[in-house]
């Protein structure tokens, strides 16, 4: 996800297209250039997923707000490819635990470290389901880019590699094709390609970022430095359907169907998945509170909407008719449209917390006004109605962030740190002891510890005279 103009894109789409190349290829194939696909290389999309429409979705997020350990990581858990969510969730934890040990350890924290992993469905259709991770690791030597792509086979319930895709007597031929496309390209020689791509036991491992376009035209992506040397940066080898499809695996054949021709639902072979209940609280009116008379406090929420925990926290707010603030990031907003929904419905305000999280003091004015629109879209589409606020990821602003939008910045007054300290009483005291009159209060509806937080810092502080309203009612009655 970066070098510097390279990684913000990264994190606006989704998906892998960085390129280093600079000539389109033959009739069977392309290799991609820095401007742009030329005339007759493979330019078909990968079709996007509707995350809403897979019953049991579960987006699992971490975060941080610690400035020298900025950290956001999310990948999806879909009931019946329990294998698959092994297999992302222990590269993420690897990846997280490397990363905090070089930046967040005492003694080795610097200024500006970013991990961010995000992610994108490929396809989720029949008995298939794709998946790529995004990770932009910026305490790694070069530009700490790197794509990956996940697998699952639920005719065979096994995960699955992305070189599975291909059949194994067709590996040779297939391999083959992409170092004629690869050779003589600039940063490319043939010994960059003979090590990684000749040897059986590597091929797994370079050949590990593949996609089916929406024509059925199969994607290859190199990460820096796979196929030539870092500085020419990431190659993407895109195979029309003609060349790619009797080189293909019988799951590969079921995965390029599922991609080009979606059938209506998911078949994975899980056996009871219940659709998790979303509130149906609505609020009785407008808020009249009038904090310049009372005691007022706004409670926010960053980085959800989580299932089930967000359905969970606005029961509890509901009871003590209590409103908050959700900073929804746009990813889990696509995944989980009903929760931001009943956000809405329950008289609770919904802002933006951009797409998937990255500091966007790092990003351009145009990436930066995609990850906000991106997901004020999102918003809208749930709710029919647009943020007018945004909280930065990691409160990290500055003069081209804010004008970049013209949504209002929202930062905070007490920092629970809840995301280190996953103790419900232990955030809850926080609150209790250190929010002031008119305070806003930084927490995560995506950690169950802190939303079991919740009814003791109502319970007491309502005992204390608080009500509990929304950033902007805030705002607009002091």
């Amino acid at each position: 996800m970066r070098t510097r103009t390279l990684f913000p894109s990264l994190l606006l789409l989704g998906a892998v297209s960085l390129t280093a190349a600079c000539s389109s290829g033959s009739a069977g194939s392309a290799v991609s250039a820095p401007g742009g696909d030329r005339p007759g290389s493979a330019s078909s999309p990968v079709r996007s997923v509707d995350p809403s429409k897979i019953k049991g979705l579960k987006i699992v997020s971490d975060s941080s707000e610690q400035s020298s350990c900025r950290f956001a990581t999310s990948y999806p858990d879909v009931p019946g490819a329990e294998a698959m969510t092994a297999a992302m969730k222990k590269d993420v934890e690897e990846r997280l635990a490397g990363f905090r040990s070089r930046m967040c350890e005492d003694g080795n924290s610097a200024e500006g470290g970013e991990l961010n992993i995000s992610h994108r469905l490929l396809v989720a259709s029949g008995d298939v389901l794709g998946v790529r991770l995004t990770t932009q690791d910026g305490s790694s030597v070069g530009s700490g880019l790197s794509a990956r792509t996940y697998w699952y086979d639920g005719k065979a319930g096994a995960s699955r590699t992305a070189l599975e895709l291909v059949a194994d007597g067709s590996r040779d031929a297939f391999v083959a094709a992409l170092k004629e496309q690869l050779k003589g390209r600039e940063g490319v020689d043939a010994a960059s390609l003979d090590d990684p791509l000749s040897a059986p036991a590597s091929r797994a491992a370079v050949l590990d970022d593949m996609a089916f376009t929406a024509d059925g035209g199969l994607r290859v992506t190199f990460d820096r430095g796979d196929v030539g040397v870092p500085a020419a940066g990431a190659y993407t080898v895109a195979l029309f359907k003609e060349t790619i499809t009797p080189w293909l695996s019988a799951f590969g054949q079921r995965v390029q169907r599922q991609t080009v021709q979606p059938s209506g639902s998911l078949h994975l072979g899980a056996t009871d998945v219940p659709e998790p209940a979303v509130p149906t609280h609505t609020a009785s009116g407008d808020d009249d509170t009038d904090c310049k008379k009372v005691t007022c406090l706004a409670l926010t929420f960053d980085d959800g909407p989580a299932a089930p925990e967000t359905a969970t926290l606005l029961s509890y707010l509901a009871q003590y008719k209590a409103r908050a603030t959700f900073f929804t990031v746009g990813q889990n907003v696509a995944a989980h449209p009903d929760l931001v929904r009943a956000e809405a419905r329950a008289g609770h305000e919904v802002g933006n917390h951009s797409w998937n999280h990255p500091d966007l003091t790092k990003l351009t004015p145009e990436q930066v006004a995609s990850q906000l629109n991106r997901t004020s879209a999102a918003v809208k589409a749930a709710t029919g109605k647009a943020p007018t606020l945004f909280r930065p990821p990691y409160g990290a602003v500055n003069a081209q962030v804010k004008a970049a939008t013209t949504l209002s910045p929202v930062l905070w007054d007490v920092d629970t740190e809840d995301w280190k300290y996953r103790d419900a009483a232990k955030v809850a005291q926080t609150v209790i002891d250190k929010a002031k009159r008119n305070d806003v209060v930084l927490m995560h509806d995506i950690h169950p510890t802190s939303v079991a937080a919740v009814p003791q810092i109502l319970r007491t502080l309502t005992a204390r005279g608080y009500r509990f309203v929304t950033v902007s009612h805030l705002r607009a009655t002091l």
